[in-house]
């Protein structure tokens, strides 16, 4: 056995730099293992974020070699050998130290997604669903939200601008999963296109590749998303039946009125609507 070379960002909000670790070379070992030996040998002061170390916390996410991966899931005897391997936080998202990124940007856009709206049961009290039905929403519950698709989403990550109009496609997998619902009753198409930008994603399928649960993220989620909100906005089939029957389509204020962000608002909450209201 001889020796392996990490290369690590170290660094914070005011820059940083590609620094070099050489460390034995144990068998078996995944980079985050190397990582903690570096923590407890030549870098102490390493900053990483990590929990479970068996894939299901989706803490550890990192760009290693270029790519975003769990580093507790990415063995270093699958990695090229004889040549350094690079260590780098999702670039998304901006750096608090060293491989540790701020995240928050995700729960700021969960807490705008309006929750079950669940019909009145039936008279015997009780909910009937297809099986199919309930598996497809299963799927999307694997996320372990490592917000790696979030990370190489394009939309965000070149356009730093369109973060507070794009949910992304880790929240549009909860949206899909709500829609999808048969029991619900809320209509969120007019807010996904209004308010989350679900018309920005151009399908590159860059999220479905990364995810570590293997979620169809595009073909099961995203692309159901866009028809919906196509159907919803264009059909002129739906557009005669809302004529016919009287009836309006759900605006993006009713469809988010049931989102935590409006209910319970937190004091950032509050602080960006006052923003908002003074440059109005």
């Amino acid at each position: 056995m001889g020796d392996v070379t990490m290369n690590i960002w170290r660094g914070d909000p005011e820059g940083g730099e590609f620094v070099e670790y050489v460390v034995p070379e144990v068998e078996g070992e995944v980079v985050l293992d190397v990582v903690h030996r570096i923590q407890a040998g030549p870098a102490p002061d390493l900053a990483c974020r990590w929990n479970c170390k068996a894939g299901k916390c989706g803490s550890c996410s990192a760009e290693i070699n270029g790519l975003p991966r769990l580093m507790c899931m990415t063995r270093m005897d699958e990695l090229p050998p004889d040549e350094a391997v690079t260590v780098a936080p999702m670039r998304t998202f901006p750096i608090i130290r060293d491989l540790v990124t701020d995240v928050s940007f995700n729960y700021t856009m969960a807490r705008q997604v309006p929750p079950l709206a669940p019909r009145q049961p039936e008279a015997d009290g009780t909910y009937r669903m297809q099986q199919v039905d309930v598996e497809r929403g299963q799927e999307f519950r694997k996320c372990i939200e490592c917000f790696m698709c979030q990370n190489v989403c394009h939309v965000i990550r070149d356009h730093e601008d369109n973060k507070p109009n794009y949910a992304g496609p880790r929240l549009f997998i909860r949206y899909m999963e709500l829609e999808s619902h048969p029991l619900d009753t809320n209509d969120r198409r007019a807010l996904l296109r209004e308010r989350m930008g679900i018309g920005l994603c151009n399908i590159t399928k860059c999220c479905t590749e990364v995810c570590p649960e293997h979620i169809k993220i595009t073909d099961n989620a995203i692309i159901p998303l866009k028809e919906r909100v196509v159907d919803g906005a264009y059909d002129p089939i739906a557009w005669l039946g809302r004529k016919i029957l009287r009836r309006t389509r759900r605006s993006a204020a009713e469809a988010a009125a049931d989102a935590p962000a409006v209910t319970a608002p937190t004091l950032e909450d509050e602080a960006e609507a006052a923003a908002q209201a003074a440059e109005a």
